[in-house]
């Protein structure tokens, strides 16, 4: 398998771009956003990454199968 430079760069342009939508378009409320997450157990964070990571894969899937 060849490492494709220019898919991985979008993929990392899209992750970017993914991760600024809640600060660009909600700007004031995002600090009480991360305030909360910061609160949370250990427990909870890993299974929401957790279900971050199986949503991830299973659109991979399904874009590399469409």
């Amino acid at each position: 398998m060849q490492l494709d430079l220019t898919l991985l760069l979008s993929a990392l342009g899209l992750a970017f771009i993914l991760e600024s939508i809640p600060y660009f378009l909600f700007p004031e409320k995002m600090p009480g956003i991360l305030n909360t997450l910061a609160r949370q157990p250990p427990s909870s964070l890993r299974l929401l990454g957790l279900a971050g990571l199986l949503l991830g894969v299973l659109a991979i899937y399904l874009g590399q199968k469409l």
